[in-house]
């Protein structure tokens, strides 16, 4: 019973937060809505056969739109699994808001515990879950990517860590997984936290009891997760080229920095950037104050705790300058960082390091009514928190709102096509149109990546749109023959155009996987046998353990 009171307060407090989303409807948020028609879309897709889904057929007024190839599509999977069982899209995406949540709190006190101690485990689980930052996710940003991503660096770093004590498979595969979980969590929050986790297998493997064995796992456990998630980031990364991705986001940044007053104390508000609490949290800053003042003591603690101290110090001394306007030179010599769009999203890697910064301040409290302490402390923060999680409504919309066209992108416009406007501006009167020429045309099929049409032309030839864009992977076939696309055309703009000769003609337009996409399915696959492969290599030769 002992062994499971911290995870019990760990879920306990946890649930607290969610109580709103009992109330019936979706919590009014910057994003829910159009994470909602996100969702329904990639589950559309799913059931057309669609294992890697990366067309939404009905979003931009039903132009369609590749936003599913560069958005993280692990929280799309996971609410589609709960939409499978009946759960309705708005339930099904506040169960994967709640259950993330929860475990978040529970692999940052797994991994914490694992090394420094239960009572350190129950402050950095909690600290973890109530930072401020972490409830604007919840309820003011309705960020779902990122809310889900918080699961995964504590993850990783708690099989890393198990890892370097036992060369078990199931260690090595967790690790692995975890890694692709993150990536397909959130892209850019996965190049803020995997250099931390670099380095702190660093730091483990300084304690080695083989170095080259652990050296190796590692390294296999990062590439094979990574390679895991290749179907998503290999495209995302290589087609991204298409988008408007680098003009939409293009010195955004700039006009988003925090001031510095905001980190110690801002207003909690429902509005949008400059609006919304950046504060670190009073309790947090006091947990990272009092963990530099017991410096002396972390220096006399064995060296692992020692280098630990001081990675997570510096990593939580960046986070803080990178989001300051005086930080403005490393955004424009490291234009990677652009891509994050916001220096505040930043908050993300204060509120890892934080907890655990207040983790190993309570580690080095004397043990005297150390747990007593902790729980005080934890009800505190309770306390400070506890006008902040609270939605600021529900929206109540029928079901099939989300599941028919829907009006936008669901993004600001940075996936759509650069040949293309930022954004459709209404509904097209019919999926394809005769804009040259005399002809009858009969829809067949309709599917996300499959059009299929009958056409009777009755001219010498006729020019057809069909009012999807183009992206790279969209073919048209005339009778089975591929046929030239234009889509360039400055008075058809981004969408698709074709000449048909005389005659009656099947035309069907297909959105392939294009050689890109293949080989990044090929990497996946292969990172995933190999990831089963290692492992039974090393058993076979090593036995049980690797």
């Amino acid at each position: 019973m002992k062994r499971f009171f911290g995870l019990g307060i760990i879920i306990l407090i946890s649930i607290l937060p969610l109580l709103d989303f009992l109330h019936p409807g979706l919590p009014l948020t910057h994003d829910g809505q159009d994470h909602i028609a996100r969702i329904a879309n990639f589950y559309q897709s799913l059931t057309e056969g669609n294992l890697i889904p990366r067309w939404a057929g009905n979003l931009n007024w039903g132009y369609g739109h590749p936003i599913l190839m560069f958005l993280y599509p692990l929280p799309s999977y996971s609410a589609s699994l709960f939409h499978l069982f009946g759960v309705n899209f708005v339930d099904s995406l506040k169960i994967v808001f709640a259950t993330t949540f929860i475990l978040s709190g529970i692999t940052m006190y797994l991994w914490i515990r694992e090394f420094l101690g239960e009572e350190a485990g129950i402050i950095a689980g909690a600290f973890y879950m109530f930072a401020p930052y972490r409830l604007v996710d919840l309820y003011v940003r309705g960020a779902l990517g990122e809310h889900v991503a918080f699961v995964f660096p504590p993850l990783i770093c708690y099989f890393m860590f198990k890892l370097s004590k036992k060369y078990s498979f199931s260690n090595f595969a967790f690790a692995a997984f975890s890694v692709a979980f993150l990536v397909l969590s959130h892209n850019a929050i996965t190049i803020m936290f995997m250099p931390f986790v670099l380095l702190y297998c660093v730091i483990l493997l300084k304690n080695a009891k083989n170095l080259k064995k652990l050296l190796l796992l590692y390294f296999f456990a990062i590439l094979l997760g990574v390679g895991i998630s290749g179907f998503f980031l290999i495209p995302a990364f290589l087609e991204g080229k298409y988008t408007l991705r680098d003009i939409v986001t293009a010195k955004e940044y700039a006009s988003r920095f925090v001031v510095p007053q905001a980190l110690i104390y801002s207003q909690w508000s429902y509005g949008g950037t400059g609006l919304f609490s950046a504060q670190l949290g009073l309790l947090h800053f006091i947990g990272v104050v009092i963990s530099i003042f017991s410096f002396k003591k972390v220096y006399q603690k064995n060296k692992i705790i020692k280098w630990f101290f001081f990675l997570t110090g510096i990593f939580f001394l960046f986070s803080i300058f990178i989001m300051l306007k005086e930080s403005d030179f490393i955004w424009k010599i490291f234009t990677i960082l652009q891509k994050f769009q916001f220096p505040w999203r930043f908050l993300s890697l204060s509120v890892f390091c934080e907890s655990i910064l207040a983790g190993i301040a309570i580690a080095l409290m004397p043990k005297k009514h150390k747990m007593l302490g902790v729980l005080v402390i934890v009800v505190a923060l309770l306390i400070v928190n506890k006008n902040y999680w609270h939605a600021n409504g529900f929206l109540q919309k029928p079901e099939n709102f989300y599941t028919k066209v829907y009006q936008g992108t669901t993004d600001t416009g940075e996936s759509s096509p650069i040949w293309s406007i930022r954004f459709m501006e209404q509904e097209a009167p019919s999926h394809i149109q005769v804009i040259g020429g005399m002809a009858v045309s009969k829809e067949v099929i309709r599917t996300s990546v499959r059009h299929l049409y009958v056409l009777n032309v009755k001219s010498d030839s006729a020019r057809i749109r069909e009012n999807t864009l183009y992206f790279p992977g969209w073919n048209i076939y005339v009778d089975d023959k591929k046929t030239n696309t234009e889509f360039q055309d400055p008075n058809n703009r981004g969408v698709m155009t074709f000449f048909v000769p005389t005659g009656l003609h099947k035309i069907e337009l297909r959105f392939e996987d294009t050689n890109t996409r293949k080989l990044s399915n090929i990497i996946s696959v292969i990172s995933l046998a190999g990831v089963f492969g290692i492992g039974l290599f090393f058993k076979t030769k090593y036995g049980r353990t690797i």
